[in-house]
């Protein structure tokens, strides 16, 4: 099995309220919605899909596991490549966004800045920074 043969297909996040986070998504990120019904919202992502899924949903789709809604403390973080960080920021602060943290350069050569969706799932704006100059070399 090659599973990165086509990338990431679907990203499907248990979430409480299905039209506040859906809102989110498509007034705040600005995603097209592909998809909806009484318990869940689809997103595209570039080549992926955002699932936006009520957790009473979910345990059809991992029994025997249980489902819990996303919250409480970050599980996990979804990062977005962005032209400008700054500029980004300064429009989710428009769209009424509180930034966790950054924007702030980052050792591993990105600027970042990260936020929550209304569910609780963390998202990070990412843009490539210019490597430090490595002065003379002999």
């Amino acid at each position: 099995m090659d599973a990165t043969r086509n990338g990431l297909g679907a990203l499907t996040l248990f979430v409480q309220d299905v039209e506040a986070v859906r809102s989110f998504y498509l007034d705040v990120l600005e995603l097209a919605l592909v998809f909806q019904d009484d318990v869940s919202a689809v997103f595209a992502l570039g080549d992926t899909v955002i699932n936006l899924l009520e957790v009473s949903a979910a345990p059809d789709l991992v029994a025997p596991v249980p489902a819990a809604a996303i919250g409480g403390a970050a599980q996990m973080m979804l990062s977005l490549w962005v032209d400008d960080v700054d500029s980004t920021c300064v429009v989710l602060a428009e769209r009424g966004v509180r930034l966790l943290n950054g924007p702030v350069d980052r050792p591993w050569g990105k600027r970042t800045a990260a936020f929550a969706d209304p569910a609780g799932t963390v998202w990070e704006v990412a843009e490539d920074i210019p490597a430090p100059s490595g002065g003379d070399t002999d």
